[in-house]
């Protein structure tokens, strides 16, 4: 109850949560459109490619204002898009070797700008290196105001260009046969992404900042198919974890906002994916043992369906050492003989011997009967 009555009354606490909640909504939104377009990888080249531009900015205007440091990683990481596009469209390198190319000259180029400045007696350079990891501790109201309208302002466009952006996502050649201009819509949702990406540089970092654009769509992924429920999920995901990150770094010395956030993110894709209904491995390992479970039910009965056929007496008992040995798995006949007799299908004689009952019979020839109507 403390830390809760902190988060609404401590002005850091309150502060780092808004803006790691703002990032997450708007990385994890946006970021859905990535995952399914299998550009996952796109959000970890825009942040790279974002670095050299937050040290040209300060380099150029002198100033650590964040609106200028963002305009400037925007600027690099749309220039860095724009390139890995020409490449990828005017070469034989693949996308993905594109992806490496600009992530790493771009990256090492920031690198090499940042440690100029640092050789450089020049005391209002410091703090810059914190775009690598991310110093959410850091921000203050106004950086949060600046987050929240770049942020509303992706969001709204995805929401008007919605059915362009959901065409792009799924069948780009048909759009482009009826007449969308597709090359444009592309341009448009990856400069979305990097509107996503460049505020959460300062939460978040460089390094760390591609978590944040790919895990909340890949956590709601699991949980639906339907991409409007899908992009709600991965706002409510990032929001989420951005919000429980602030909370639990917060509580400790020495840790930092930035990876306690990707933490939260990463624990919230774990339980999506041992999780989410349909989807997650928990279910699908119980799917799996309930199918397997009916299987052996119905091998069970129609082998002792078969058994009776060869008697004049349908009620003739039969050993439950003959049923295991027809049965292609020994293990489970007698639990599977006791889970018929709850149905009514079987009864047993004695603790070794079972035989079929009329309702059983029935049953085993309609499974039959299905069998040969598959065929």
């Amino acid at each position: 109850m403390d830390i809760l009555t902190q988060l609404f009354t401590d002005y850091t606490l309150r502060t780092v949560a808004l803006g790691a909640a703002t990032l997450g909504i708007t990385s994890g939104a946006l970021g859905s459109f990535a995952v399914l377009r299998r550009q996952s990888l796109l959000g970890d080249a825009i942040s790279h490619a974002a670095l050299p531009g937050v040290v040209l900015a300060f380099m150029l205007t002198g100033s650590k204002s964040p609106l200028v440091l963002l305009l400037g990683a925007a600027v690099a990481g749309l220039l860095g898009t724009l390139l890995m596009t020409s490449i990828t469209r005017h070469t034989r390198i693949k996308e993905d070797s594109a992806l490496g190319i600009i992530l790493s000259v771009f990256f090492g180029l920031g690198l090499m700008l940042l440690t100029f400045l640092q050789r450089n007696p020049d005391a209002r350079q410091a703090g810059l290196n914190s775009f690598l990891f991310g110093q959410a501790a850091t921000l203050l109201q106004r950086d949060v105001v600046v987050m929240a309208m770049f942020g509303g302002l992706a969001l709204l466009l995805m929401a008007l260009f919605w059915k362009e952006l959901k065409l792009l996502s799924f069948d780009p050649d048909f759009g482009a046969s009826i007449g969308f201009p597709m090359l444009w819509l592309d341009i448009l949702l990856t400069t979305l992404l990097v509107i996503a990406i460049v505020i959460g540089l300062q939460a978040v970092g460089v390094v760390l900042m591609s978590a944040m654009v790919v895990a909340p769509a890949a956590a709601a992924r699991q949980w639906s198919d339907r991409l409007g429920v899908m992009v709600g999920l991965a706002g409510f995901f990032g929001a989420l974890a951005g919000v429980v990150g602030a909370t639990i770094s917060s509580l400790g010395r020495g840790l930092s906002t930035g990876p306690v956030v990707v933490l939260a993110i990463s624990g919230i894709v774990l339980l999506s994916l041992l999780l989410a209904p349909n989807r997650g491995l928990v279910w699908n390992w119980l799917r799996r043992q309930r199918e397997h479970h009916q299987l052996q039910l119905r091998t069970v009965l129609t082998n002792l369906y078969l058994l009776a056929q060869q008697h004049d007496d349908p009620h003739h008992a039969h050993e439950t050492a003959v049923l295991q040995a027809m049965s292609f798995q020994r293990g489970g006949v007698r639990h599977s003989l006791t889970a018929l007799a709850d149905l009514g299908w079987v009864q047993p004689v004695d603790e070794s011997r079972w035989y079929i009952t009329p309702t059983g019979i029935t049953e085993a020839q309609n499974l039959f009967a299905d069998k040969a109507g598959d065929a």
